[in-house]
């Protein structure tokens, strides 16, 4: 796209054009943006929530090279009980602490049957029970940055201090929510997504980032999706 800034040419120029307003004008053509997929698979054809069941979102952090982040899980969790008289969404630390060690990293149930398994002891089921668990959701993956470029120089001198340049950075976002039917402990389907976003940093005197709000955009998309699964009378993405 370009640009074009016109000025009367009957008048007299008694100036030049401010950076600043170039700035300005500029902005109002690049801001960070964010594209999304999901996908979404159900292993059986009707589930359903019903008042007095509540959910758990739980994240997996069992692998040595990322771990799900803490805020996405709050995120979804906040999501799935915004403005909601169905789904109740029982924090994610608040269980893990309850059910401690049960559902740390390297104790944690990695496959429904493992759920089986954990039941057997009379303290975790009785402990579970008092939550009414309907759905157990576990968010697998994580947000980087894959890429970036450019460079901003900043200065100080006796007229003052400023920066100059423009720098780009790449952000993807990747997640997998596998959903448990606590009460015939069965996998019920999984949702996933896939997100990458341009973030940028022009600097002209003052650097103003634009952002990309891959993670935040994500959360709301699963968030909403799972939010159409649970309750189907809910309109989906």
């Amino acid at each position: 796209m370009t640009l074009l800034i016109r000025t009367p040419q009957t008048q007299p120029q008694h100036g030049t054009l401010s950076p600043l307003l170039i700035l300005s004008a500029l902005l109002v053509l690049l801001q960070g943006c964010t594209s999304i997929t999901i996908d979404e698979y159900h292993a059986r054809e009707h589930q359903s929530i019903t008042a007095g069941e509540h959910v758990v979102v739980l994240g997996r952090r069992h692998s040595n090279d990322y771990e799900t982040e803490p805020e996405l899980i709050e995120c979804i969790g906040d999501i799935l009980d915004d403005d909601n008289e169905v789904i109740t969404v029982i924090p994610e630390k608040q269980f893990v602490d309850a059910l401690y060690p049960w559902f740390e990293p390297r104790t944690a149930p990695m496959r429904v049957k493992d759920m089986g398994r954990l039941l057997t002891r009379e303290d975790v089921a009785e402990t579970i029970r008092s939550y009414h668990i309907r759905y157990i959701i576990w968010v697998d993956g994580n947000t980087e940055t894959t890429s970036s470029s450019g460079s901003i120089g900043c200065s100080i001198g006796a007229g003052g201090a400023g920066c100059f340049g423009f720098g780009t950075w790449d952000k993807e976002s990747d997640y997998e929510a596998a959903i448990w039917d606590y009460q015939h402990l069965e996998n019920i389907g999984q949702i996933s997504a896939d997100a990458s976003g341009t973030s940028y940093m022009p600097a002209v005197v003052v650097p103003i980032p634009l952002i990309a709000r891959v993670q935040r955009n994500t959360c709301e998309a699963m968030g909403l999706q799972l939010r159409s699964f649970l309750n189907p009378t809910e309109k989906a993405l």
